[in-house]
């Protein structure tokens, strides 16, 4: 087989021409925009992940890292304003590196987006059952076994294996999964509108919990700020400092998510900026102060659940009016969560799929509802089979790297488009962009690798099975290279 075209850049008006078309609805505005990012943001890093990298890793200084990951966030963020306003479609990632680094850094980033946001709906459905779990307890009531409420394996402390539970079905993920993908079948309108409401419960909520919570932090908690290492490479320490910041890097993949929907944006050279930059600082402000919260409330081993701002909140019975309260706001925040992650995954696979690298089908819009239906059911039905059957902790660490890969080709990417092709015109540019953009990649890089080895195996599986894929199908189908004459 020739590798002709292996690495051939698809030109910038090919996406402009199908930014205009009319496939699409045009129907997001700006605060719509900055809502779906803090959707997609305030979730499982408040909810979930807080509580298990501060136990596991960091203890009180997972302030810290929420510090260490916003920052990265914010070079990766300005990289992305840049791009989405050049290149205004749905393809996110994928598509600035099918403009700048070729074809099969694209379908390689691609791949990860897959892992990215389809192990993000996974992650944040098993989340969403220990909520619901936790609120059936609350009212006793009791019809769910545990049996049907878990994982049936789960990691194990050290090694790349894992290990039968007992558990058959995470039943609760399965359902909220099943319902957020009818929701977004339906449309864009309908799933941005009842994203907007949630997002506005669940900022209330959040901001109750620190500023009740405030006045029951023991300060002596957060003594050691930073517990000594065990020994072990990422539990505690200034390395578990930074391991813990690359796996809570995945509760920051929401702004990500605004750039998908640059091709529903009503202004996306306006709307794109405003969206991604404005939901990621409102969002880091709050990670802060809620960890800092959190750990102060309670020892932070405690907080090892899957649901520790309950456990935070339990133990203090002047807030137990509050706790009802808060695993509300855990439920609605966590299915906004997989709303706007099952959105994001459709239009990549629908992008993909006009590219050629993907099987028609995965580019079909219901003529009805206007959105990309069979990639949004395969979407749903995949996350599903990933949330009933593998822990929390390995769907968070593979959720991180890919958006961490993904985050640092889109740095990169910035800076081949500015030598290649300065005379592009670009609404939003990053500003010092050489010194933010390489920052942006040694931030995410750094991120990286810090994180476990067994989640380097595991990404070196899917990789492998994604390059595959690519010769199987894409590099014969792409109509780029048939544009080319390269095939």
């Amino acid at each position: 087989m020739k590798m002709n075209g292996l690495f051939a850049v698809k030109p910038i008006s090919d996406y402009h021409e199908e930014a205009a078309s009319k496939n699409l609805v045009r129907a997001l505005g700006i605060p719509a925009l900055i809502a779906f990012g803090i959707g997609g943001i305030i979730g499982t890093g408040i909810f979930v992940l807080t509580g298990l990298a501060a136990a596991q890793h960091a203890g009180p200084a997972i302030v810290i890292s929420f510090v260490i990951a916003g920052v990265g966030c914010m070079f990766a963020g300005l990289c992305y304003s840049e791009f989405a306003t050049m290149v205004p479609v749905a393809g996110s990632a994928y598509a600035y590196s099918y403009a700048t680094l070729g074809e099969f850094i694209a379908w390689f980033v691609g791949w990860n987006l897959v892992l990215e946001y389809m192990m993000a709906c996974s992650t944040v459905a098993v989340g969403w059952s220990r909520y619901f779990v936790k609120l059936l307890d609350y009212w006793h009531v009791d019809f769910i076994p545990s049996w049907l409420a878990s994982a049936p394996l789960e990691a194990s402390d050290v090694g790349y294996q894992v290990h039968a539970t007992g558990a058959w079905l995470n039943l609760p993920a399965v359902g909220i999964l099943a319902a957020a993908t009818w929701l977004c079948y339906r449309g864009i309108e309908e799933s941005t509108f009842v994203n907007t409401i949630i997002v506005a419960i669940k900022v209330a909520i959040v901001v109750a919990v620190i500023a009740f919570g405030a006045f029951y932090v023991d300060p002596h908690h957060w003594t050691p700020f930073i517990p000594k290492n065990t020994g072990h490479f990422g539990q505690f320490g200034w390395s578990g400092v930074i391991q813990a910041a690359g796996i809570i890097f995945f509760a920051y993949i929401g702004f990500d998510g605004v750039s998908t929907v640059a091709q529903e944006s009503k202004d996306p050279s306006r709307g794109m900026p405003i969206g991604i930059l404005g939901s990621l600082g409102i969002c880091t402000i709050l990670y802060i102060l809620m960890s800092g919260v959190m750990t102060g409330m309670v020892p932070y081993p405690l907080l090892n659940d899957a649901a520790p701002v309950a456990v935070a909140i339990e133990s203090h019975r002047q807030l137990s009016w509050l706790t009802v309260w808060v695993i509300f706001g855990a439920l609605l925040g966590l299915t906004s969560v997989i709303i706007t992650m099952i959105i994001p995954q459709a239009r990549i696979w629908l992008t993909m799929s006009h590219d050629g690298l993907l099987p028609k089908f995965f580019g079909a819009i219901h003529p009805k509802y206007r959105t990309p239906h069979i990639s949004t059911l395969i979407t749903g039905f995949l996350a599903s089979l990933f949330a009933g059957f593998l822990p929390i902790d390995i769907l968070g660490e593979l959720v991180s790297i890919g958006t961490l890969i993904a985050f640092i080709v889109v740095c990169a990417g910035v800076l081949v488009l500015r030598y290649t092709r300065p005379d592009l015109p670009r609404p939003f540019k990053v500003p010092a962009v050489w010194f933010n953009a390489p920052m942006g990649v040694i931030f995410c890089a750094g991120m990286a690798l810090f994180l476990p080895a067994a989640t380097w195996v595991r990404l070196a599986v899917w990789s492998a099975i994604g390059i595959a894929l690519y010769f199987a199908y894409g590099y014969k189908h792409s109509r780029l290279r048939q544009k080319n004459g390269a095939a």
